[in-house]
């Protein structure tokens, strides 16, 4: 009894070490600032985003665009997305690992009570040349002493094996670290989900601006095709002049129906996302108006905790580092302690008496002398692998940087670019104005009007899709910036 407790006490005092390499989160290249929210280096006015005192737009960041039609999209994403439900379920059996892993801190108690009634064979008590067996002088008789008997047994066993060396809890921490992983990956996946659904919204209604601008040239073509018929018939202007309205109005009419497909397209997309058919689901028709916000940025450094792709690429290089203590666990024994103890009795009426106890107590030890180098291998494997899990971290803080410059240059430069632009409309208005007054009084041709009409479109065509970029470019730099996500909020 003493030995056995002091196996138990130096078990327990044993069980605050632990062997192997403990966790330091290694550095990543971390700017100081943003280069593409400074001024622009070409000489152009300087362009800065917004540097509010909060630098971080938490929460539903979709509200900013203030579009009740967006709002209630993106409130189904979250309940109908079926890429979000895997990757939560996928968290639900992270976090029921935890579970599993932390149950080994605790030992595993066991019973298996039965009751049994028995009856022993009567020939096993006649044997060749004794007494009553076949052969002998006496008279064969039956063993009378055959009788059945009862037995009645309620065995507890526990068993538990004591950390010594930080086996369960490297265990636990890998586990953990597993489920934070997941849980840094749903919040990517739903600022993914999120962040696709707002660009194909704005897609969508830049397709529905696109319409209108060709709408309103097909409508502006029918007039002109008119006015060249009567012109033709009243013998004033040429034929040469209605067959190229005719020409013209029919191309845009071309051209406004070709719309539709990248429009559904876009419909489908936004569909499946919500986890609906296709066929359930449609948007009506309306021009692209949103305002793009101002964005704060904030600093490089915050990049780290506010991504969690980044989240996860740190919790592997944890994880990595856990599955490093348990391999060097490996090399040292394994101690389990154990207890058994109940009662037996051949009587159900003395079946739980005091003297119908039984227990025992013992200690085993397990250790592995020889296995030609596999635990060295394991070592070394996991090293490696903490290594590229490192790396890995590395090139995904890297990764982040480089779209967050893209986004800000993108925003930077669309912003500038749709100003212009807006200039070469109302520049491209003007033209077509003059050229469709000359041609009414007949001092220029119906081609120069033509001229001058092709012009407009296209600077109006190319001003939607630049405000359609810049509107997709917002998202990109928000979902680059995490989305408002925290890394204070993995548990």
């Amino acid at each position: 009894m003493r030995a056995e407790a002091a196996c138990a006490v130096a078990a327990l005092v044993l069980a605050g070490c632990a062997v192997g390499p403990k966790y330091e989160p290694p550095s990543a290249p971390v700017p100081t600032t943003y280069k593409e929210a400074a001024a622009d280096p070409s000489g152009a006015p300087e362009w800065r985003v917004a540097s509010p005192q909060d630098a971080r737009h938490r929460g539903k960041w979709w509200e900013m665009f203030d579009d009740p039609e967006l709002n209630a999209l993106h409130e189904q994403i979250d309940v109908s997305n079926q890429n979000i439900a895997q990757a939560y379920e996928n968290y639900l059996a992270a976090r029921a690992l935890v579970q599993q892993a932390r149950a080994q801190r605790f030992p595993v108690v066991t019973t298996s009570p039965s009751v049994t009634r028995s009856r022993s064979s009567a020939g096993f008590g006649a044997r060749p040349g004794s007494p009553g067996s076949v052969g002998s002088a006496a008279p064969q008789t039956t063993n009378a002493s055959s009788q059945a008997t009862n037995f009645f047994s309620l065995p507890a066993d526990a068993s538990w094996e004591p950390d010594l060396w930080g086996r369960i809890r490297n265990t636990i921490n890998q586990q953990r670290y597993a489920a934070q992983v997941s849980a840094a990956d749903l919040e990517n996946v739903r600022l993914s989900q999120h962040s696709t659904l707002a660009q194909l919204y704005f897609q969508l209604r830049g397709q529905d601006a696109l319409q209108k601008v060709l709408d309103d040239t097909v409508a502006a073509d029918r007039k002109t095709v008119e006015y060249a018929r009567a012109q033709y018939e009243t013998g004033i202007g040429d034929r040469i002049s209605l067959v190229e309205a005719q020409n013209a109005l029919q191309t845009a009419e071309a051209t406004a129906i070709g719309l539709g497909l990248a429009r559904a397209q876009f419909e489908h997309a936004i569909a499946v996302l919500l986890g609906k058919p296709p066929a359930d689901f449609s948007l009506p028709r309306r021009p692209l108006d949103a305002v793009p916000p101002e964005l704060p940025p904030g600093l490089p450094s915050a990049l780290l905790e506010r991504r969690p792709d980044i989240a996860a690429a740190e919790r592997l290089m944890a994880e990595a580092n856990a599955q490093l203590g348990l391999a060097h666990a490996a090399y040292y024994p394994t101690v389990t302690l154990s207890a058994s103890g109940g009662f037996e009795s051949g009587s159900f009426l003395s079946w739980l008496a005091w003297p119908s106890r039984f227990w025992s107590l013992g200690a085993s030890a397990a250790q592995t002398i020889f296995d030609g180098g596999r635990r060295r291998a394991t070592v070394e494997q996991f090293t490696a692998l903490y290594d590229a899990n490192v790396a890995s971290y590395r090139q995904t803080v890297l990764t982040a940087f480089q779209q967050v410059e893209d986004a800000l240059a993108a925003e930077r430069i669309l912003t500038q670019q749709v100003e212009k632009q807006q200039q070469a409309v109302a520049s491209a208005r003007e033209f077509f104005r003059l050229e469709y007054d000359r041609y009414q009084i007949g001092i220029d041709p119906y081609i120069n009007v033509l001229t001058a009409q092709t012009t407009l479109l296209a600077a109006e065509q190319t001003l939607t899709n630049l405000q359609t970029q810049r509107m997709t470019s917002v998202v990109q730099l928000i979902a680059a910036l995490g989305g408002g996500w925290d890394r204070s909020q993995l548990h």
